[in-house]
């Protein structure tokens, strides 16, 4: 019978980004700019979208809560790394690591993915059915399209994280990334992790096509609705509602399709960092910089609350 040295680990290695010491500074500066803009911009978003009486209608909603996840996952990955560019050795207690990796995959790999998608759909009936939009948007339709992404968020999460964090470690204890992930983590196992990985790659799928399907067809009878349109100024104004939410998707849903769904024969983890990097950090950073700028009620919005301040400040 084959036998392991089983190692009871109690803390990892994150590699971090770069093991140069002479980046580590430049670095570190950078991505503190990136998660202060995060933070700026995405509680920002949140506060305007709840104390402003025209930021009510489900559209805004569900920025609200795209506003909330994209604050989430940035957060649990953002100020550990980095505390690693300044410290020696870039160590995570195991359960902190699998804290980390739980509401990562909650935010990000399920919650997005469907807020998103509810995004698309809310579009789709703004601009073909506008008549009908009240009564099919209501509230109690709008909240089961946030809660559903949640709840789903936490079961799906907690399945990965069960499920990876009660293997067996062994040998070294340093993963190759700068945040706890599964496929990273699974490549210091001692055994056979195919099922894991299998479970792993059937929820990215169903999770990329399902949600990118509700997308494609929104967008096909929005696209419809369009040509039949006569007016330049309607379309204008349809491209111009849509325009933001379709930017944030061909980035997020792009950088992840990338990510995920490569064959395993070609998996690298130096690119999967690249990647991780761009959305994990980058595109919470963007999505509320894309949002502000091209919609007039935030901008208006936010124009009137900073002149509130100032009165009350002088």
């Amino acid at each position: 019978m084959q036998t392991h040295n089983l190692t009871v680990m109690t803390e990892f290695i994150l590699m971090g980004i770069t093991d140069r010491p002479e980046l580590q500074a430049p670095l570190f500066g950078l991505f503190l700019i990136i998660y202060l803009i995060t933070l700026i911009g995405n509680l920002g978003m949140i506060v305007l979208t709840m104390v402003d009486s025209r930021l009510q209608t489900p559209m805004y909603i569900f920025l609200r809560h795209l506003a909330t996840v994209d604050l989430g996952y940035s957060t649990s990955v953002g100020p550990k790394m980095l505390r690693n560019f300044i410290v020696d050795q870039n160590t995570i207690p195991f359960y902190f690591c699998a804290t980390q990796m739980c509401f990562f995959d909650m935010f990000i790999i399920v919650a997005e993915f469907f807020i998103l998608s509810a995004m698309s759909y809310d579009r789709y009936v703004a601009i073909c059915k506008p008549l009908l939009y009240t009564v099919i948007m209501s509230q109690r339709v709008c909240w089961t399209l946030v809660t559903i992404p949640y709840l789903y968020g936490i079961f799906v999460s907690l399945l990965l994280t069960i499920k990876i964090f009660t293997v067996s470690f062994c040998g070294p204890n340093v993963i190759r990334h700068f945040y706890c992930d599964g496929l990273p983590l699974l490549s210091l196992a001692c055994l056979n992790t195919h099922e894991i990985e299998v479970i792993i790659l059937i929820l990215s799928a169903f999770n990329l096509l399902s949600s990118v399907l509700v997308v494609i067809v929104s967008y096909v009878f929005i696209l419809a609705a369009i040509l039949r349109m006569n007016s330049a100024e309607g379309k204008s104004k349809v491209f111009s509602t849509c325009g933001s939410h379709l930017t944030v998707v061909a980035v997020f849903y792009g950088t992840l399709i990338f990510m995920y769904l490569q064959p395993m024969s070609i998996h690298s983890f130096d690119t999967d960092k690249v990647t991780s990097i761009f959305y994990s950090q980058v595109i919470p950073m963007l999505n509320p910089l894309i949002y502000s700028l091209r919609n007039k009620d935030v901008k208006d919005s936010l124009k009137k609350t900073v002149e509130k301040l100032c009165n009350i400040v002088w």
